[in-house]
């Protein structure tokens, strides 16, 4: 836990003093796959820290379509904003595959951060770069279509994957349709598409990109 904490974005950079009493606050909590960490409107009674797994952040519309915000990995905070506003949560969170994670109370993270500016910039780093993606997020999909939005999705994924000549799903294709805001079958019917323009080799969850150039102007 102490690794993790250490050389996320969140508490990098800290000193090791810092780093003990932000691990004295941490608390460790294990989830099965598919079980909820928090609903919409609940109390913002503190925030997490994925130390293994991966967690989906989601919204459920009335009639009970499901749109991916965000899914976070190891490393990686969630569920942070209510800890400065002191409001519910936004929106949904669920463990899609068995996960472990940290818990920050509000009130013993709130008395942390009056001692470490430090933290404070980190954090405002971290909203920030949350505010980037979820900006790009909705541009994509309010002002694309969905071809242009998987393009741009697998660019993202070289660049945080670090390999330009092949990426690998992290999610499910149907996890991945509600992160793009469309439905599997329109999905897989791109995937097709795609592989038959020559742009992509899908293998499973592996993708390969064949045409970088191809797929950068369909964006």
């Amino acid at each position: 836990m102490r690794q993790i904490i250490k050389h996320s974005e969140l508490f990098g950079g800290l000193a090791e003093e810092h780093l003990d009493e932000i691990e004295k606050i941490a608390v460790k909590k294990n989830y099965k796959r598919g079980e909820p960490i928090f609903f919409e409107g609940d109390p913002g009674t503190g925030f997490y820290m994925v130390i293994s797994g991966k967690v989906k952040i989601f919204k459920m519309s009335l009639s009970g379509k499901e749109q991916i915000l965000h899914i976070f990995g190891p490393g990686e905070p969630f569920g942070e904003v209510p800890v400065f506003h002191d409001q519910p949560f936004p929106a949904n969170a669920t463990a899609l595959e068995k996960s472990s994670l940290i818990f920050f109370s509000r009130k013993d993270f709130v008395e942390i951060v009056h001692t470490m500016p430090s933290l404070v910039m980190n954090m405002l780093a971290v909203l920030s770069m949350r505010l980037r993606r979820f900006t790009t997020q909705i541009e994509n999909l309010s002002l694309k279509e969905v071809p242009e939005r998987l393009a741009g999705y697998l660019l993202y994924l070289t660049e945080e994957q670090g390999n330009t000549q092949t990426v690998k799903l992290q999610i499910s294709k149907g996890q991945l349709a509600s992160l793009l805001g469309t439905i599997p079958e329109t999905l897989s019917r791109i995937f097709a598409r795609m592989s038959d323009e020559g742009l992509i080799r899908v293998e499973g969850k592996t993708i390969s990109l064949l045409d970088l150039k191809g797929l950068e102007k369909k964006t």
